[in-house]
């Protein structure tokens, strides 16, 4: 059966709400263009087809639509489309900051940049003057301390206006940023940090979650001590209550740093294309985490596009997404400011004191453009929240939502309890990239469990074992054609070792993402999972989505996580469940579950063991640690549960005596 069978239709946008969108008003644009096609507004496949045969032409374009800010040169658009090592725009100049900021430079500074909001602080506008004059003194600060072009700073950071500012600063001069959200511990911390060898540190003082303060200021001297390379530390009120910090801190307050520096401008330094813009990490829960380093070019056009041609992103609009800073969905927010944007930041639990608090946030602050996880509307969808009938959300116009596969019972969710015309936009793509393979599109409609598209100039297949392209079934997700935001590098891999081994060993010269993915006839798409999570029971490979699908939107049920087991013979299911409040795990729910697996999938996916836990463990960006709990199963070590949110989930289930292979 086809992918788009087992997925009706349940949004369609209206003609009128397709010819107002940027990119029918994009495809308009190419049609007065010397030289360029002429597609109609809905003929998405076609300007798709397009984007691939053409990629030069076609990112070129984006660049002059779009009015990047800086010097396009003389270069090449694409020097190459082997991979890797593909270069593009190779005589540009621009800095990344600068584009950022150009509606403080070249519109309206007193438009409204940022409103920041927490638990434990008032709320904070800036407006883009206010941003430009904040970036133009930290600059000026780290400049002071010595840091030049190619050096790094790092950040352990809440979602608040302050890491904006001081990735801007650092972008601005050409240095790198890298953050890291509060909750990490020390060790996560220095397993990311000390590879890249920062010179400054921002941190914050603490952050609340849950109503609860948690001090961080206590970390500042230990982090100098296994992080040597930090010669100067910044500290944020991110409490509101002024923390005191230890004696022997040597630190700068936030405040004082931009009060030493004000009326200092940005200098707006422009270096090449893929000049390093800043470090993101692998979650690290097999390993050290690895350092991918991301271009500033690169970055900004491929989140331009995805902003404001998929996701529908203009000036007028107020874009929310809730995130951490050490999540790529934050450098991916923060982007959001080249359209003119409002950008609504949050810093606490997105389930306090309820799971209505972000919802009556969109409409108490007009937000058109709401982000978030999988995981937190499944939250929604179980606690039986009917936000559309209790808050005004009629600016809302779009919800993205990533870290996971999106249940088909989500969709129903959204559209009976949310709203009925929203564009329902599942993303999907990863820190290697800091972008999407796979998105949403204006012009198209939503089929349930469906992502809508493979996003422009983004060459995405689903692989059989063979290397062919497959449709109608699951596969490998490759990408046959180089993107922008393809990482410049590995930090210390001089050779490009790590880099190559990371992508391009599963299929040669190709780039093997590490997700499990189908391609409908239409072009949507179903994820089905990590491939580096695969069960395979008989011979048959199986993603771990396809059991979730059918088992978490179960009511008796909280979460659950599977993962194979060997047994000697062949591999088992192993199912952990979290029962949701007033269930347990009992023989009658196990017969619920494989019976339910067995009807709506296959006996295939019927695990054979099916064992009760209290919680899973996740990353901190709120993703399942399957890799890790399958390590566990087969009697290996978890060499970095420092990577892990809740350490403690994957100490129970090493001690779970139902869980020993036998």
């Amino acid at each position: 059966m086809s992918v788009d069978a087992e997925h009706p239709i349940v949004f369609q946008p209206s003609q009128d709400a397709i010819e107002h969108s940027r990119l029918a008003d994009y495809v308009r644009w190419l049609a007065r263009r010397d030289g360029m096609p002429r597609f109609a507004v809905d003929d998405y496949a076609g300007l798709h087809a397009w984007s691939i045969a053409e990629p030069a032409s076609f990112w070129a374009s984006l660049w002059d639509y779009f009015g990047i800010v800086g010097d396009r040169g003389e270069g090449d658009v694409l020097d190459t489309l082997e991979m890797p090592g593909a270069r593009w725009f190779t005589g540009a100049r621009l800095n990344f900051a600068e584009n950022l900021l150009r509606e403080a430079i070249a519109g309206d500074p007193d438009r409204t940049a940022i409103t920041a909001l927490s638990e434990a602080r008032a709320p904070i506008t800036l407006s883009y003057g206010e941003l430009y004059r904040q970036v133009g003194a930290f600059e000026a600060f780290l400049r002071a301390c010595g840091v030049r072009a190619g050096d790094r700073v790092a950040g352990v950071v809440a979602h608040t206006h302050e890491p904006i500012v001081a990735l801007l600063a650092c972008a601005s001069l050409g240095a790198i940023w890298s953050s890291a959200s509060p909750d990490f511990g020390v060790s996560g911390i220095v397993d990311r940090f000390a590879q890249i060898e920062p010179r400054v540190l921002v941190t914050v003082d603490g952050y609340s979650y849950g109503g609860k303060i948690f001090d961080r200021a206590d970390r500042i001297v230990e982090l100098r001590e296994r992080i040597p390379s930090i010669e100067h530390v910044v500290v944020t009120d991110n409490t509101g209550r002024g923390q005191a910090l230890p004696d022997d801190a040597d630190v700068t307050r936030w405040d004082d740093a931009l009060a030493a520096y004000a009326g200092a401008e940005p200098s707006f330094d422009r270096g090449a294309f893929d000049r390093p813009v800043y470090i993101l990490f692998s979650s690290g829960t097999t390993g050290v985490p690895k350092c991918i380093v991301h271009g500033a070019g690169g970055a900004l056009i491929q989140h331009v596009k995805e902003q404001v041609l998929h996701g529908d992103l203009g000036r007028d609009d107020v874009f929310f997404y809730f995130t951490t800073c050490g999540w790529m969905m934050w450098n991916w927010h923060v982007s959001g400011l080249f359209t003119g944007a409002e950008l609504i930041t949050y810093d606490g639990n997105p389930g306090f004191p309820d799971l209505n608090m972000l919802w009556a946030m969109a409409a108490t602050r007009g937000v058109t453009h709401f982000g978030t996880s999988a995981k937190w509307l499944g939250a929604c969808r179980n606690a039986g929240l009917a936000p559309g009938g209790r808050h005004d959300l009629s600016a809302l116009r779009v919800i993205f939502s990533t870290g996971s596969p999106l249940l088909d019972a989500d969709y129903d969710w959204v559209y009976a309890e949310v709203k009925p015309d929203v564009l329902l936009g599942s993303i999907s793509g990863g820190t290697d990239i800091v972008a999407c393979f796979v998105g949403s599109c204006p012009t198209l409609q939503v089929r349930r469990g469906e992502i809508q598209c493979r996003l422009l100039g983004v060459a995405a297949e689903a692989y059989n074992e063979a290397g062919e392209a497959v449709i109608d079934e699951c596969g490998e997700l490759v990408c046959t054609q180089p993107i922008p935001s393809m990482p410049v590098a590995f930090w210390n891999d001089p050779d490009g070792a790590r880099y190559r081994a990371a992508y391009f060993e599963r299929f040669p010269g190709v780039w093997a993402h590490g997700d499990f993915i189908a391609f409908s006839q239409s072009g949507g798409a179903v994820i089905y999972g990590r491939s580096d999570a695969t069960l395979n029971v008989g011979g048959v490979r199986i993603g771990t989505a396809e059991i979730y699908r059918q088992i978490e939107p179960m009511p008796e049920i909280a979460d659950c996580l599977v993962a194979a087991q060997a047994t000697g013979e062949d591999d088992r299911i192993v199912m952990l469940v979290v029962p949701a409040e007033g269930h347990v795990v009992d023989d009658a729910l196990r017969d619920a579950i494989r019976r339910r697996l067995r009807e709506q999938a296959s006996p295939r996916h019927v695990p054979k063991l099916i064992v009760g836990v209290e919680a899973l463990p996740y990353t901190r960006s709120g993703k399942k640690v399957e890799v890790a709990v399958a390590r566990l199963l087969n009697g290996r070590e978890v060499e970095q549960s420092s990577a892990i949110a809740n350490p403690e989930s994957l100490v129970a289930i090493a001690e779970h005596p139902e869980l020993r292979r036998s």
